[in-house]
């Protein structure tokens, strides 16, 4: 009697798992052991697939085209990651005792994290416009002559980098506003009792405890940053000159699977992809035990 209750009992889990499980398998398991076939083929113009075993792999290590984008997609992540700090010290600032309109302000940062990229990159194709843009017309003012931002090499990558970081840095106060909402004020009340300043506090007390915080972010920063295509998309357009040199790995996986018909390459490319997010993300878990701290 008491095995069958167990045995009924255990059913439950299952049952409330199954439903997120098969979502799993459907969306992400299915189509990562597709791509994964798709990266050992070649594909025609009309759906047929030929087995070409490491082609597509060879061809990927000797394309140029991909080394200059996984530099232009770690440059990006990187100036991403600077928003980190910066939101670290904004977020500070919003949870000090006794601010007015804190909600206001956390409002206001997170607006462009949820509105749509789209929208948002038009905004900014006006602010980067050489001729009556403001940050060239700002420029101007002191005697220089901005660049022309979306389209010379470089320049154009650091311009969808500052307004990604820009969208990022409200949805990374968030999580690190909630982060110091789980740090003891006890700890902040005897350090001042000692003589700690509030700069002491902030390097001492909150910096530390929010590395649980931090660390998620970068994680997830990382991640995002690898799968940079629609701000670089609308804010540059594939017709742009510029595009080839400032292409990211997601924008050409695209590009090989709808632009140049080659799917094969794009899974290639794909795999690539997760390969270095999971690399990556390794590496950030194993290290992350040196310099992450916990309140206890």
């Amino acid at each position: 009697m008491k095995r069958q209750s167990l045995t009924r009992d255990g059913w439950w889990p299952v049952l409330f798992v199954a439903p997120l499980f098969a979502g799993v398998v459907v969306f992400y398991l299915w189509p990562l052991t597709q791509s994964l076939y798709y990266s050992f083929t070649e594909w025609g113009v009309f759906g047929s697939s030929t087995w070409t075993g490491l082609d597509n792999y060879v061809r990927l290590v000797g394309d140029a085209a991909v080394y200059r984008a996984i530099i232009n997609t770690l440059v990006y992540t990187g100036i991403l990651l600077v928003g980190i700090p910066i939101a670290v010290a904004f977020a500070a600032l919003l949870n000090r005792p006794g601010l007015r309109y804190a909600m206001v302000y956390r409002t206001c940062f997170f607006l462009p994290y949820i509105a749509m990229p789209t929208a948002i990159s038009m905004v900014w194709r006006i602010i980067y416009n050489n001729d009556f843009g403001v940050i060239n017309a700002a420029l101007g003012v002191v005697g220089i002559e901005g660049p022309a931002w979306i389209s010379t090499e470089w320049f154009s990558l650091v311009a969808v980098a500052i307004m990604g970081l820009w969208m990022s840095i409200g949805f990374n106060m968030i999580i690190l506003s909630a982060g110091l909402k789980g740090i003891p004020p006890e700890l902040y009340e005897a350090t001042a009792i000692d003589g700690a300043n509030h700069w002491r506090q902030f390097r001492s007390i909150t910096v530390p405890l929010l590395t649980p915080s931090i660390f998620f972010l970068s994680v997830m920063t990382f991640i995002a940053g690898f799968q940079l295509f629609d701000l670089l998309y609308a804010l540059l357009g594939p017709a742009n000159p510029v595009m080839p040199k400032t292409q990211s790995l997601v924008f050409l996986y695209y590009d090989a699977a709808f632009s140049s018909n080659e799917k094969g390459y794009a899974s290639a490319i794909g795999i690539l992809i997760l390969l270095i997010i999971g690399l990556f993300t390794l590496v950030q878990f194993r290290l992350q035990r040196r310099w992450v701290h916990y309140v206890d």
